[in-house]
């Protein structure tokens, strides 16, 4: 009897855990695809927001691949329960999908503040296609938007809306921007450069409810006068969406906790994405990494495994990396780590930054800024994520970049760091070309 793969969620993991499958079987399976929308991806949602391409462009499958896949779907319907002593899993519209073995990769949900006027007209998430079409329907040449919450989310689509020639504030309750991808050093650059460019910003700034005034939202802030917007997107957080797991008999912590191979406490129940929380390439701990590479990577070590290959995670590494008008901003790794050794540079003129981190003769975390325009820049985001991700012995060279963190690239070639980083990938083959697998690539 041919094996029974049950996917649930048809984002960036579950897609991926399908194309894997198809390629790593020796015999043909079935494949049933349980999600709450058709797939497509998040990551192009900032340029349909700014009209760089059309919503066709933004779906990932049609029905035609899923059906040139061999895929059984059920889109447009969410599982609400799963019975893992029957391999059952029920969805909301009452129907049932047997299984042999299944992949959680039902993503996260954006969150709210929770304040009065949230959820009120012209407030927005920007998350979701759905959500996404909301505010292009909203925003005109002209419109005040103010963004409620200045992390990676919000940043994502920050040039989207300049390019529509909207007038753009940022709130921030945190003391600086992006809390939770670069340091105050770095944080006060990217402020400066958005201030140069005409963005308004506003950080230790508490918002404490949303009014709908004669057509226009009034933002009221708890110190510093209060904010008058067309539009207002919440860009505060994001939440697993696991709640339907809660009788299941899966473990779940902060995601679905996964061993090596993304198996979770249930042993033919496997979780991906968002939702797992999975080795950490630098620690070996499990934490969740919400991140398009983590969900792909999880995606294609899932589908092998489902396909009855033996594949180990190494981990995943943290990577955030977002242009700001012109600006390039990342950073990898364990980049806040207060126990590290550190050095650092910066070149505010231009502006430029780097912020090195080590344990012993490794780096471990770093900060990168700098002009798009730089072609610097572009090989240093480069070089810096292969000196995290190989965990290459620096030796001497350690004391060079600590002297010189603006010149990476001695360091990266005499380490022989692309030699290392050159054999690894994810399911210890080198990857298919189109023509060469039998799925779409």
């Amino acid at each position: 009897m041919a094996a029974r793969h049950l996917i649930i969620g048809g984002g960036t993991a579950g897609m991926n855990a399908i194309r894997t499958i198809r390629e790593e079987e020796s015999e043909r399976s079935t494949i049933t695809l349980v999600s709450a929308e058709k797939p497509y991806s998040r990551m192009v949602l900032p340029y349909y927001l700014d009209r760089s391409i059309a919503e066709s462009h933004v779906f990932t499958a049609t029905a035609k691949v899923l059906a040139d896949w061999g895929v059984t779907p059920h889109l447009g319907k969410r599982a609400t329960a799963l019975d893992t002593t029957a391999n059952v899993c029920t969805l909301d519209d009452g129907a049932t999908v047997e299984y042999d073995d299944c992949l959680i990769a039902t993503g996260s949900s954006a969150v709210r503040a929770p304040v009065p006027g949230a959820d009120g007209r012209g407030v927005h998430s920007f998350w979701t296609l759905d959500q996404a079409r909301g505010v292009i329907a909203q925003i005109q040449p002209g419109s005040h938007v103010v963004m409620v919450g200045a992390g990676f989310i919000a940043f994502t689509i920050l040039n989207s809306i300049l390019a529509l020639g909207a007038k753009l504030t940022i709130v921030e309750v945190a003391p600086r921007i992006l809390p939770r991808m670069i340091d105050d050093t770095g944080a006060q650059l990217v402020e400066a450069w958005l201030t140069k460019h005409g963005v308004g910003v506003r950080t230790g700034a508490k918002l404490t409810r949303i009014d709908d005034v004669k057509g226009r939202l009034r933002l009221k802030m708890a110190a510093g006068g209060d904010l008058v917007a067309d539009v207002v997107i919440m860009a505060t957080g994001i939440r697993t969406n696991l709640d339907w797991l809660k009788s299941s008999g899966v473990k779940v912590n902060q995601g679905v906790v996964v061993d090596d191979h993304l198996r979770s406490s249930v042993p033919n129940v496997y979780a991906a994405g968002d939702v797992a929380e999975g080795p950490d390439l630098l620690s070996q701990a499990n934490a969740v990494h919400a991140i398009e590479p983590t969900a792909q990577e999880h995606g294609r070590v899932v589908g092998a495994n489902m396909a009855g290959k033996d594949v180990r995670y190494r981990g995943s590494l943290i990577i955030n990396i977002v242009e700001v008008c012109h600006l390039d901003v990342a950073s990898f790794g364990a980049w806040d780590d207060a126990r590290a050794e550190t050095a650092s540079g910066v070149r505010a003129d231009r502006p430029a930054y780097r912020k090195l981190l080590w344990k012993g003769e490794r780096l471990t975390g770093a900060i990168i800024l700098g002009p798009s325009s730089d072609i610097w820049t572009t090989n240093d985001v480069g070089m810096l994520k292969g000196l995290v991700q190989s965990g290459v012995a620096l030796g001497r060279w350690k004391a060079h970049l600590k002297k010189n963190p603006f010149d990476i690239k001695p360091a990266f070639i005499a380490t022989k760091t692309t030699s290392m980083l050159l054999p690894e990938t994810i399911l210890g083959r080198p990857s298919k070309a189109p023509g060469e697998t039998p799925v779409a690539v």
